[in-house]
């Protein structure tokens, strides 16, 4: 046998993506380089790893057995790479963050600083919806989530990093058709909502049953981004974290629409299963933010706080 630990690797993304194409996307690499590894792996064995069947390719049962042991002797070396480094004394191993989608305008100023001086440690961060966030730490699958809303059903421990501000917000090319009482929009314009489960939608629906608005028509888009671009095009208006409109805001593409009870104050909280273990790696990035907290904000998100 002389396959490489880099063919290994290559091999296990194919797997995990059933797509040579995917998997040079994930690894930036060309589809002809993946190709080309996967065929010198394939050659160090008589049994096929994979097949194409309808132009779609599967993986063999004696494949899915070599990604499993690869994967093993994956970690296994990247377990050497980090007794290694933290020998030298180095912070090393992977720290994971799940982190909900509005989060990811936050979350990466309160890392940079720590994995930049960390050279040893790994990040996985999945930005996803609250509801596979919530899940992500009852599975105990990350070290740390980002929420706007602290989960009940999951004995916690947080730190608190930012407010989250939300505000009544529409396009620019609206302005001169804005009816003069801003109670109107609601009866004149659609409304955009994020997705059902979205602590977003969620604090957007109990605002307009509390003051118990007229809503003339509801969009649902399923991602802020989206959520962000349709308000942009005039779309609609939307109640809507503020910390995503910063280019927006200075472009003029947006305005804030002031209405009696907005903003909505809630506040970005990095939280933890209180029976946690956390690692080294967990544990020095604690220590980071609690340091280094007050100083992201004022350095990074002074115009935000500005509002």
């Amino acid at each position: 046998m002389n396959y490489t630990l880099n063919q290994l690797k290559i091999f296990l993304y194919v797997t995990e993506k059933q797509s040579v194409t995917k998997a040079a996307e994930e690894l930036f690499l060309t589809q002809p380089a993946v190709s080309i590894q996967l065929k010198k792996l394939q050659e160090q064995f008589p049994i096929p790893l994979t097949e194409i069947v309808g132009r779609r390719l599967y993986v063999t049962d004696f494949g899915k057995e070599i990604a499993l042991a690869a994967e093993k002797i994956l970690s296994e070396v990247e377990a050497i790479n980090y007794q290694t480094m933290r020998y030298k004394n180095m912070l090393a191993g992977r720290l994971r963050l799940s982190v909900a989608s509005t989060g990811k305008y936050v979350m990466p100023y309160f890392l940079s600083g720590f994995i930049n001086k960390n050279k040893g440690v790994d990040l996985i961060m999945d930005v996803t919806n609250k509801a596979l966030v919530v899940k992500s730490l009852e599975e105990n699958k990350v070290d740390f989530a980002l929420v706007s809303v602290i989960p009940d059903k999951i004995k916690t421990k947080q730190i608190t990093l930012l407010k989250n501000k939300l505000y009544l917000i529409g396009s620019t090319r609206l302005k001169n058709r804005k009816p003069k009482k801003t109670i109107k929009i609601f009866e004149e314009y659609p409304l955009l909502f994020r997705e059902a489960g979205s602590a977003t939608r969620n604090a957007m629906e109990e605002f307009i049953a509390e003051k118990k608005l007229p809503v003339y028509k509801k969009m649902e888009l399923t991602s802020n981004e989206a959520l962000k671009q349709a308000v942009i095009a005039g779309l609609g208006y939307s109640i809507m974290p503020l910390i995503g409109m910063r280019d927006a805001l200075n472009n003029k593409e947006v305005e804030i629409i002031p209405f009696k009870g907005l903003p909505l104050e809630t506040h970005w909280n990095l939280v933890w299963n209180k029976s946690k273990n956390l690692s080294p790696v967990a544990n020095g990035f604690l220590e980071y933010l609690e340091l280094e907290k007050d100083q992201i904000i004022a350095d990074d998100f002074g115009w935000y706080e500005q509002y």
